[in-house]
């Protein structure tokens, strides 16, 4: 298949373009590489994709119409993953409109692009932030997520309801994918694991929000791609049994559907610092903070539906998944055993 992707720079998109050219399939890789976090490291990232004949790569912002069209038009991708957008819960609270102009503009953008071009399925990152005050744990798709905490969170779930809005009017099968804290090889480096990690080698105090007290369901990259390359495959359909009467969530009348991606195991904070220490070989200076605005206690994905529609779950542990970033950080940074 012709796959366009957007944000190939990130952590999960450069990760998921290399999965799918290893199988086959051509890859359009939109991304602008701005400087929210190391654009060295983005550039990196790119160049494991560059250098194969099946990826193209483009600069464009998501927010830019005309040049967001002119891809559509060129390429004629079969399907679209669309993972470019503002990351961060903190940070929309110091610049809210950057969330609006990628995650509400640059979405549209998506969207009329995969209308006016007869794209096959799109798929797209949501995140575990559209669950905000909701207490009923594990987080399930079926439940209702109308009270997001932070304007990240709302832009995700706004994500959403532009997509139903798309598959109802046009047909468009879309999916939307709710991930729950990402972790790995490449990854953020405003993300925990990695502030930590460089704080802790280099022998500085990191901040633990919510005094430690919190849990995550924190998810490693390959099962986060694995997820997505399953739900790419299958296009998502309508649910006849859906009623106006009760409605459902998680699903619609129009090809519409939505999946939790996370390890379905929530663990302590302080728990994922220790496995970190072990794997450092060297003891954390923990600074207690309380919890930060816009973060939520607890995360815990029900991922029954994922196991029903595509016979997968994610299954790597924390032990393992922070061992493999450990590796990773201390080979692409040179730092020593």
């Amino acid at each position: 298949m012709k796959i366009l992707i957007t944000g190939t720079a990130g952590f999960i998109g450069s990760t998921l373009a290399q999965r799918l050219l290893a199988r086959g399939d051509k890859v359009i890789g939109i991304d602008n590489l701005n400087d929210y976090y190391d654009v060295e490291l983005k550039k990196a990232r790119l160049a494991r994709l560059t250098e194969q004949s099946q990826f193209t790569d483009v600069r464009v912002d998501l927010e830019d119409r005309e040049g967001i069209n002119a891809v559509f038009e060129k390429h004629k991708p079969h399907r679209v993953i669309n993972l470019a957008a503002q990351a961060g819960v903190r940070y929309s609270l110091i610049n809210p409109h950057a969330y609006i102009d990628t995650n509400i503009v640059g979405f549209l953008n998506i969207l009329e692009g995969c209308h006016h071009n007869a794209v096959e399925h799109l798929v797209y990152a949501s995140s575990s932030s559209v669950y905000g005050a909701n207490t009923n744990y594990p987080f399930s798709i079926h439940n209702n997520v109308d009270h997001p905490v932070s304007l990240y969170a709302a832009s995700k779930k706004s994500n959403e309801l532009m997509a139903h809005t798309y598959s109802h009017l046009y047909g468009i099968p879309t999916t939307g994918l709710r991930f729950f804290t990402v972790y790995g090889p490449w990854g953020r480096p405003d993300m925990a694991l990695f502030l930590f990690t460089r704080n802790i080698l280099a022998d500085k105090p990191i901040d633990v929000f919510n005094y430690g007290q919190h849990q995550r369901d924190f998810t490693y990259i390959d099962d986060i791609v694995e997820g997505v390359i399953r739900t790419l495959d299958k296009v998502a359909t309508p649910n006849n049994a859906w009623s106006g009467d009760d409605p459902d969530p998680g699903t619609s009348s129009a090809p519409f559907r939505l999946y939790n991606i996370g390890n379905n195991q929530p663990v302590e904070l302080m728990h994922y610092i220790e496995v970190l220490e072990n794997c450092l070989g060297k003891k954390a200076e923990k600074n207690m903070l309380p919890l930060q605005p816009g973060d939520v206690p607890n995360t815990y994905a029900d991922v029954s539906d994922l196991v029903a529609d595509v016979g997968y779950k994610p299954q790597t542990t924390v032990e393992e998944g922070i061992a493999r970033f450990v590796d990773w950080y201390r080979d692409y940074y040179a730092v020593s055993r």
